[in-house]
């Protein structure tokens, strides 16, 4: 298998240190709210691309596309493997609306990625135009040092998105460094599992709005650190708290 490309630079902060951490921070529920808006701008174009192209009513559609996201990771996998629906095509189509009036996130979010200490890459499942739309938008573009998107997950020219373990491998091999110094940042605990698979630490960060995510107050062994905002992670990592312990976040 050819290995991952590396992550598309943003802006380069300092040098990392031997010992500092390399942070994987999901976009979409993460980094921002994504279910006040953004998502249903997606699902809109995605369900009438689907319909459209496979000459599908919406309902079965609307099927279609969540059996393939569950089986795949992303709808677009399941359409470019059994319909040979041209994937970057379909992304670029789904994601080509006005983003910046629907992005909403935490207050002081730049600021307090400014303070993290290690490496800050992003590590997303959306395509790269659309995720460094949104880090614009957001005000933290300029506070990642990369980005890996769909389009960087194509090793042999198949799509391997998170959660598959492969990924993780080949980011931890790409990197590298140990999978222990790797800390994963997600909403979805599925890709944390894949991440622990491999050695990483991993923060599930609990938003309702995600897809499938379970109401309750708990965690499972691969989740180092449950937290329900993304800055409890960021001022606890400052201040010299660091994920991997049991203790809950």
């Amino acid at each position: 298998m050819s290995p991952l490309r590396a992550p598309s630079p943003l802006r380069r902060r300092r040098a990392a240190g031997p010992d500092d951490p390399v942070w994987l921070f999901d976009l979409d529920n993460t980094l921002h709210d994504a279910s006040r808006g953004i998502f249903r701008a997606i699902d809109r174009r995605m369900g009438a691309a689907v319909a459209q192209a496979l000459d599908l009513p919406r309902d079965q559609a609307d099927a279609l596309r969540l059996r393939y996201w569950q089986r795949y990771g992303a709808t677009a996998i399941g359409l470019a493997r059994h319909h040979g629906v041209n994937l970057r095509q379909f992304l670029a189509t789904c994601h080509d609306f006005d983003i910046a009036p629907l992005v909403h996130s935490e207050t002081g979010l730049a600021a307090r990625l400014r303070g993290l200490p290690g490496t800050r890459i992003v590590l997303t499942n959306a395509p790269a135009h659309y995720a460094r739309r949104v880090l614009d938008a957001l005000g933290i573009l300029q506070e990642f040092d990369g980005l890996w998107a769909i389009d960087h997950m194509m090793p042999m020219g198949l799509a391997r998105p998170k959660p598959s373990p492969g990924l993780m491998r080949m980011v931890a091999a790409r990197l590298g460094v140990p999978p222990r110094r790797i800390i994963l940042v997600e909403d979805t605990e599925r890709n944390l599992k894949s991440a622990r698979q491999v050695g990483m630490r991993t923060v599930w960060l609990y938003h309702p709005g995600t897809p499938f995510s379970r109401q309750r107050n708990g965690r499972d062994l691969y989740v180092d650190a449950r937290i329900n905002r993304l800055g409890t992670l960021l001022l606890q990592a400052r201040a010299g708290r660091m994920p991997g312990s049991r203790d809950r976040a």
